[in-house]
C-alpha cells in the first residue's frame, strides 16, 4: 500500500485518534455466552423484558428545524442532549460546509452522537446510540426544541440485540 493510500485511510494523521488494538486475535478467545456478562465485569449492556443487548441505537429525523446549519447551535443542543440523557462527553467535533449544512459527533463514554444536516430543506439526520444506564429516548425532546419542531421521528433498534441472552449470562 503507497504512503498515499494511507494518508486516504488516515493512517500517520495527526488526529488524536487511537490504532485500533490488532492483537485481540492473538488474546484467549472469549466466549461471549458466559465471559462476556458475567456479574464480576461491568458490561454496561442492557437488560429489559428479558432481553440483552449493546445499547440503544436512536435513528432521529428533525424534520422542518430551524438553526441547523449552526454549528454552534449544534454543539449545544449535543451538549444538551448528553446531560438530558445521563452520558458523558468526551469529545464533540462538526464540520460546517460551504455553502450549508453542518456533520458532527459527539463522542461520549457510552457510545455517540452524530448528525449531517439539510438546512436547505429543514431536515436533520441525527443518531444517537447510548449503551448502559444513559437515556437516549430523551435526546428526541431535546432536538425538537433546539431546532423549533414538533416534527421528529425516531426508530430505535436494540444494537447486539439476540447476540447473548440472560440464561447464558448467569
Amino acid at each position: 500500500m503507497t504512503s498515499a493510500n494511507l494518508f486516504q485511510l488516515g493512517i500517520g494523521l495527526e488526529t488524536g485518534a487511537q490504532e485500533e488494538d490488532t492483537r485481540i486475535a492473538d488474546r484467549e478467545a472469549v466466549d461471549i455466552a458466559s465471559g462476556v456478562l458475567n456479574e464480576d465485569r461491568d458490561d454496561h449492556f442492557i437488560r429489559r423484558d428479558g432481553r440483552v443487548f449493546a445499547g440503544t441505537h436512536l435513528i432521529i429525523e428533525v424534520v422542518d428545524g430551524h438553526g441547523l446549519d449552526d454549528e454552534a447551535r449544534i454543539q449545544t443542543a449535543f451538549r444538551d442532549c448528553v446531560e438530558e440523557c445521563g452520558a458523558t462527553l468526551l469529545h464533540i467535533h462538526t464540520h460546517k460546509f460551504s455553502p450549508q449544512g453542518v456533520s458532527g459527533v459527539a463522542v461520549l463514554a457510552e457510545s455517540h452522537i452524530s448528525v449531517h444536516t439539510w438546512p436547505e430543506i429543514g431536515y436533520g439526520a441525527f443518531d444517537v446510540f447510548m449503551c448502559g444506564d444513559a437515556q437516549p429516548w430523551k435526546a428526541v425532546d431535546v432536538l425538537a426544541k433546539a431546532f423549533g419542531t414538533r416534527d421528529v421521528r425516531v426508530k430505535e433498534l436494540l444494537r447486539g440485540d439476540g447476540l447473548v441472552n440472560e440464561t447464558a449470562a448467569a
